[in-house]
């Protein structure tokens, strides 16, 4: 500030500035001294909120309302703040009304000394002063208020101000938590909201709707189209509300329709000839014309800049539209990767549960979902998942690509991304059976690694490929027995040996087995528990299969020699299987599995003897052995979560979740109604008492301009009024007014609104004036006679 102003200036005027900048200054430094941890005592603060200057009352509820949120205790302050509940001042009311939220419910019998005060503001000429007191009574939380909040929202539902009735909106499900008794008004005040013509107002009123009667289909049919054409202006939150509304409302009251598709072969040749037309096998989806207003109304949303809007519209057209639909919503849905880490995540989610269902939508993208090195365990487990979820439906170099990325990965020091990878492969093996084969190559490529993890998820993955067709992979078995002697974990020599005891029996000519379990044997005490078991088992399978053979043999010889002395015959038969080098094998395992340390191992060795006891009888052994294993089948992770509604949050979550968090619960969607069973169409015309208005959105008002000046010549042409409104126009631009002409009359105004003019000079010329308008007048009529004697004569000219 310029030092020689205050020497000039008013002493007084310079004293009352300069203590209310100290007042200023003071209140900062208090404002930062209590957020450092500073604070004010009790009676400090109690004499600013008894105050009556603005400035102290604002500085005292503003540490008040710090403290509130700080989490302590506020509430002696009670009083002191309700009693300003009536202070003109703006500022002053937002901060009571704010402090009255959060603690009316704990001291309710003083909150109802505040109510007539607000009352009062319901009535006051600013808008935003009216919303405030209609929102801060719906809030107060105590029960006693209800009908009295009734009225407000009433009172708020015909206001002048949009805001007031947006506060209305809002205002309605919480008289409902107070009351629910008063459902009947509240139903009939949300009725009206839902065809206001402002469109900020229609979004909190579908907010309302689904919190306190989302069944109620019937309030909707009248304003289902306002709805529609409203849904592109409106802000973010009202969009998801009404954009789940719909969907809700299009399930139940349009039937899901299909016809089937006739096709032109060729044209006649000839104007004679008739077209051939074959109807195909292909089925497409009707639309309703009021389902394809909703869906064509949804598309602008996809460049919305909300990310859950956007799922939101995908929903509606992957459980409404056609997939053409669908496939516009794809490139949106796959732009939100591009987003923060959260919607990444739950982009990812979304698109998992789509491909499942139409994987071939998303093979375009596939780079997209390629692993990077900062990606969060929860992003590139879904993104492993996309891949193998389109890897049937890709190219051949796509498809090549996708393999290397994976191979990549399983050699990554991750050991949950090693695994991942590794399930991935024999996921893609699995769901493509024509390019199992390169899947099987790029498997049986890490036998050799020397990281023990990744080969035993490799043979996990292995077995359950083999499993799946055991005839076309016996090579396979005869290869992954040559490692074993290059594999040093455990679970990997465990799977390697299940597998050469499980497949034994498939090529008996060629059986490894025997020679497999005499190398084994050799090293039997330096292998672990669980190689141990799978040893005892493979000699078991090894010895029965032995058995099976020597008394088919047995009985094909005794059918060939007739009737013999039976008991020498079976003992010889005895004897010799005894000293078979099987047998020998079979009992020096037995004998190696007796004397071991684990328990569990001599229990299963006592077992396998006691069932292989007698080599005449092995029907039992047979049935425990040899049983058919069932053929393991490896889902998708997220298959469990197919039938979710997408864009839920139980989708990302889970169902578990759900509710414990204060979430609200999950909602099935609705099924299509059954056709026949939907309700009237003429429903949704326009409500009783006459058409309503048409809404233009803010996008198209300047062609609905035009469009109502062409409807405005039509109708002047149909009432039959174009000579009037020719007349009219004539006169208006008949005498052209030139600028000395506004500046005459502006002259005049100011003349006449001199000070110094005395009431004779006025009357003087008013007359004057009086005179010169009937002149004019006079002159006017005159022109327009001379014209239209003009125009006749020139009709007469033409005429002739």
């Amino acid at each position: 500030m310029d030092s020689s102003w205050l020497q000039h200036a008013d002493p007084n005027q310079a004293r009352d500035l300069t203590v209310e900048a100290a007042q200023v200054l003071g209140i900062s430094r208090g404002l930062k001294g209590g957020s450092s941890g500073r604070t004010i005592s009790f009676t400090k603060l109690k004499a600013l909120l008894d105050s009556r200057s603005d400035r102290e009352l604002l500085e005292g509820l503003r540490r008040v309302i710090s403290m509130m949120y700080q989490n302590k205790p506020c509430l002696p302050y009670f009083s002191s703040v309700v009693k300003n509940v009536a202070n003109p001042n703006l500022e002053v009311k937002k901060l009571v009304y704010l402090y009255l939220l959060h603690y009316a419910e704990a001291d309710p019998d003083l909150a109802l000394l505040s109510v007539n005060a607000i009352q009062k503001s319901l009535t006051d000429q600013n808008p935003q002063v009216r919303a405030l007191a209609l929102r801060t009574m719906s809030g107060m939380r105590v029960p006693v208020i209800s009908q009295i909040v009734s009225l407000a929202i009433k009172r708020g539902v015909g206001d002048m101000s949009p805001h007031v009735r947006k506060a209305a909106a809002l205002a309605i499900p919480k008289c409902y938590s107070l009351d629910p008794n008063t459902l009947p008004q509240l139903l009939d005040y949300l009725s009206i909201l839902l065809g206001d013509r402002q469109y900020f107002v229609v979004g909190p009123a579908v907010q309302a709707f689904l919190e306190i009667c989302p069944d109620r289909i019937d309030l909707i049919h009248k304003h289902y189209r306002s709805l529609v054409k409203k849904l592109v202006d409106m802000d973010e939150w009202s969009q998801l509300a009404t954009l789940r509304l719909l969907l809700f409302y299009s399930r139940r009251c349009f039937p899901r329709r299909t016809r089937r598709v006739t096709k032109v072969n060729k044209k006649g040749f000839y104007e004679d000839e008739r077209d051939e037309t074959v109807e195909t096998n292909e089925v497409i989806q009707v639309l309703d014309p009021d389902l394809e207003l909703f869906l064509n109304a949804c598309r602008p949303l996809l460049r919305s800049r909300s990310s859950a809007v956007v799922t939101s519209v995908t929903s509606c057209f992957l459980y409404l539209g056609t997939p053409e639909y669908l496939e516009e919503g794809v490139g949106p849905l796959i732009g939100l990767l591009r987003g923060p880490p959260e919607v990444e995540e739950v982009a990812l989610c979304n698109i998992v549960l789509i491909s499942l269902s139409a994987p071939d939508l998303f093979v375009p993208y596939a780079s997209h979902f390629f692993l990077r090195a900062h990606d969060r365990p929860q992003v590139w487990r879904l993104k492993v998942e996309l891949l193998t979820v389109i890897f049937p439906h890709a190219a051949l170099h796509l498809k090549s690509i996708i393999l290397s990325e994976l191979e990549h990965f399983a050699h990554s020091s991750d050991i949950e991304l090693i695994r991942e990878s590794v399930r991935a492969i024999g996921r893609c093996a699995q769901s493509d059976p024509q390019n199992a084969h390169r899947c099987f190559r790029v498997l049986l490529n890490q036998i050799s690694s020397f990281d023990n993890i990744l080969v035993s998820e490799v043979l996990t993955v292995v077995r359950h490929l083999i499993q799946q067709e055991p005839a076309s992979h016996r090579k396979t078995v005869v290869r992954l027995a040559r490692n074993l002697d290059r594999t040093t974990s455990p679970e990997a020599r465990a799977t390697i040996i299940w597998l050469v005891g499980e497949f034994a029996s498939l090529d008996p000519d060629n059986n490894i087995a025997p020679d497999v379990l005499r190398i084994l044997a050799k090293g039997f005490a330096d292998e672990s528990e669980t190689a141990k078991q799978q040893i005892v088992l493979l000699a078991a399978k090894v010895y029965l299969l032995f058995l099976q053979r020597e008394g088919a043999h047995a009985s094909d010889e005794k059918d060939n020699a007739g009737e013999l002395q039976g008991g020498e015959a079976q003992s010889a038969q005895t004897s010799a299987i005894l000293d078979h080098r099987i047998s020998k094998l079979w009992n020096y395992i037995q004998l190696l599995a007796r004397y071991d340390v684990s328990y569990d191992l001599r229990d299963r060795a006592r077992l396998f003897k006691a069932l292989l006891a007698d080599p005449q009888s092995t029907q039992l052994a047979a049935l425990l052995l040899l049983a058919p294993k069932p053929v393991p089948h490896s889902p998708s992770p997220s298959e469990s979560r197919k039938g979710l509604v997408l864009g839920s949050t139980t989708l990302v979550l889970g169902k578990d979740v759900v509710g414990i968090l204060g979430l609200p619960g999950y909602q099935e969607l609705p099924a299509w109604v059954e056709d026949g069973h939907e309700p009237d169409p003429k429903l949704r015309d326009a409500a009783e008492g006459g058409e309503k208005e048409e809404y233009v959105p803010l996008n198209a008002r300047k062609t609905a301009t035009v469009a109502a000046s062409r409807r405005l010549d039509a109708a002047v042409k149909e009432q039959g009024l174009e000579k009037v409104v020719a007349a009219g126009s004539t006169r208006a631009h008949g005498k052209q007014r030139t600028l000395d002409d506004w500046l005459a009359e502006s002259e005049e105004e100011e003349e006449g609104s001199d000070e110094g003019e005395t009431e004779e000079g006025e009357s003087e010329e008013e007359e004057s004036e009086e005179e010169d308008s009937e002149e004019e007048s006079e002159e006017e009529e005159e022109e327009e006679e001379e014209e239209e004697e003009e125009e006749k004569a020139m009709r007469k000219g033409l005429m002739s």
